[in-house]
């Protein structure tokens, strides 16, 4: 009867990095963030993880409070040739998700149907940061859910991302990748590409 549900969470920004990720189940403040995250009723570890491409554009936009209001990732809407997002996903249960997400939109009451979600691929739920939840496809018959911003790429100005946010980011990327691939990553990205010189990003990444 109360059988777990899992789905695939796919990370694209500061999630990527385990650690962090994990005070959004367990309870805790994030190394570099200012704010104590709640956790999850259930603080069960996911049962799997893996790399995952997402083939939607990465960008930095907004100023986020806890990450010294500097700009955060977020994913455009539209797949634009050659457009590579790395990513972690986590399989988690139903619940966990729905809570992550929760968390990520400040504790607000969500109501969420993640069967809409799989068929229309995906749902503005609130005109927030990340109130657009997004369905990627599948993976060992599970669905693959990530959450972005209602608004596309080229409808927000690029803001520059915190050291301590984007060290965060690179030091989930290095379980996976080298420090080379996560700089060629990193430098044309929107948000970063004009905000950062050669110099100040490879001091970041390496």
């Amino acid at each position: 009867m109360n059988e777990k549900q899992y789905v695939w969470y796919a990370s694209y920004g500061s999630n990527i990095n385990t650690d962090r990720f994990l005070c959004y189940i367990k309870g805790g403040r994030p190394e570099g963030s200012s704010k104590v995250e709640t956790g999850c009723k259930d603080p069960s570890l996911p049962l799997d993880q893996s790399t995952f491409t997402i083939n939607l554009p990465l960008y930095f936009a907004k100023e986020a409070e806890k990450w010294e209001s500097k700009g955060v990732a977020f994913i455009g809407l539209n797949q634009i040739s050659e457009a590579k997002t790395y990513s972690k996903k986590y399989l988690i249960t139903t619940e966990q998700f729905l809570e992550v997400v929760k968390q990520e939109n400040n504790g607000v009451e969500l109501e969420i149907d993640l069967n809409e979600v799989r068929r229309n691929v995906s749902k503005i739920f609130r005109q927030a940061w990340y109130g657009n939840v997004l369905y990627l496809g599948e993976d060992k018959g599970y669905p693959i859910f990530t959450f972005t911003a209602p608004w596309d790429i080229e409808d927000v100005e690029w803001k520059k991302p915190s050291h301590s946010y984007l060290t965060t980011i690179v030091k989930g990327l290095k379980q996976d990748y080298s420090v080379q691939e996560i700089y060629e990553y990193f430098k044309s990205k929107p948000g970063i590409k004009d905000n950062f010189s050669e110099e100040e990003l490879a001091g970041v990444i390496f």
